[in-house]
């Protein structure tokens, strides 16, 4: 069992940049590979980016490839996902989530979902 915690999320213009971060208030993500999803209103939850345990395996999905980085500090038990240029389509509920069940880009694969953390890029 594991709980996480977002935070980070503001409101920013497009084009700027914020720092998301992620701990585990319950459990461990030691060993296992950590994700971030986004939900926007009214839509599915999607993708975004995923790290493995040695900072390898690292995905990220087209939409925010080459603006955002995921970074992991191990002995922090932590997870960041730096988000530059960013867009209003970008808006969203941020979440990040364990690879309880693997790896990839499903989010039943995922557990530890917690509360997220909302971005909203103006324009």
């Amino acid at each position: 069992q594991v709980q996480l915690v977002e935070s980070g999320g503001g409101l920013v213009q497009a084009g700027g940049s914020l720092t998301l971060s992620c701990t585990a208030s319950e459990g461990t993500i030691k060993d296992y590979t950590m994700a971030w999803f986004r939900q926007a209103p009214g839509k599915e939850r999607e993708f975004v980016a995923h790290i493995g345990w040695t900072n390898t395996a690292i995905d990220y999905s087209d939409a925010v490839r080459g603006r955002f980085t995921i970074s992991r500090d191990n002995a922090k038990m932590t997870v960041s996902l730096q988000m530059n240029s960013l867009k209003p389509e970008d808006t969203a509920t941020y979440y990040c989530a364990r690879g309880r069940y693997g790896r990839g880009r499903f989010a039943n694969l995922y557990d530890g979902w917690g509360q997220g953390t909302q971005v909203i890029v103006s324009s």
